[in-house]
């Protein structure tokens, strides 16, 4: 699996902008692949394997300064990347559209950050939204957290309150491994 290299920046931006004292410290503990990744000029229009460009360091991020919750880690770098993706000059359409478009609009855009992988909504109500994530190789609990952080993070900036987000099913299918996100809010 591989991931788009606009979601590697998102995650060294993630470490720079919330523990920019420990930045360095932080990559050090990385594996070299990492490293070298995290260090160099990493272009947002290049595909990186996934595991040095975004499950090793955001591993590290829940180990490092989350007292080894990963899930944390991943959870918390998903949501500082909607906050970065969806302000600005996209304020506006988030505020304006419905909770279920924003997700909609956002699946297409994930299928492009990973490869191989498709997401699309399979459920939508009022107060409520279903996503697949589908054709994937493998499972990755740290990509799937981060994506339910971002997910989790655009809706409450869309106007959603008590936004839950959940993993509610993983199955195989003649594709490939499918993950389902299944989100509520008030």
């Amino acid at each position: 699996m591989e991931v788009k290299g606009t979601a590697v920046i998102a995650i060294r931006d993630y470490v720079k902008s919330e523990y920019s004292s420990e930045f360095q410290k932080w990559v050090e503990t990385l594996p070299k692949d990492s490293k070298d990744i995290l260090t160099g000029a990493i272009d947002s229009t290049k595909w990186y394997n996934v595991q040095a460009g975004a499950i090793d360091p955001t591993k590290k991020i829940g180990e490092f300064f989350c007292s080894g919750n990963l899930k944390k880690g991943a959870w918390d770098a998903g949501r500082f990347s909607a906050q970065k993706a969806l302000t600005g000059i996209y304020k506006i359409f988030v505020k304006a559209a419905s909770p279920s478009y924003i997700i909609q609009r956002a699946s297409r855009v994930f299928s492009t950050y990973y490869r191989p992988c498709e997401i699309n909504v399979v459920a939508s109500g009022q107060k409520n939204v279903s996503v697949e994530m589908s054709k994937l190789t493998e499972r990755h609990e740290v990509i799937e957290n981060r994506i339910g952080g971002w997910m989790q993070k655009a809706l409450e900036l869309s106007g959603c309150e008590n936004v839950k987000v959940a993993i509610s099913e993983v199955r195989k299918d003649s594709a490939g491994i499918v993950v389902e996100f299944a989100m509520s809010w008030d």
